[in-house]
């Protein structure tokens, strides 16, 4: 058993409004010192898998079938064993 974590980001390219309207509300309460602020997925997927390969190309399939568009978003994998 596995435990993948995957995230999904905008790509560095695509503007965050969501992203944006934090900062600004961050600012406006005094943090001052935020100065970029990006909103993604954080998604964790437990795998019932005998190797950690299997686990990455499990989710890298679960990525490009469903969990990201890969017009505007980018994602990374992790993998724990469990």
């Amino acid at each position: 058993m596995f435990k993948v974590i995957i995230n999904v980001d905008p790509k560095k390219s695509i503007l965050d409004p969501q992203g944006k309207t934090v900062l600004r509300a961050l600012n406006n309460l005094g943090f001052s010192s935020a100065e970029e602020v990006r909103i993604g997925k954080h998604i964790v997927v437990m795998l019932d898998v005998e190797s950690e390969n299997q686990a990455i190309e499990s989710a890298r399939s679960m990525c490009t079938a469903l969990l990201f568009n890969p017009l505007t978003e980018e994602f990374t994998i992790d993998v724990e064993p469990c």
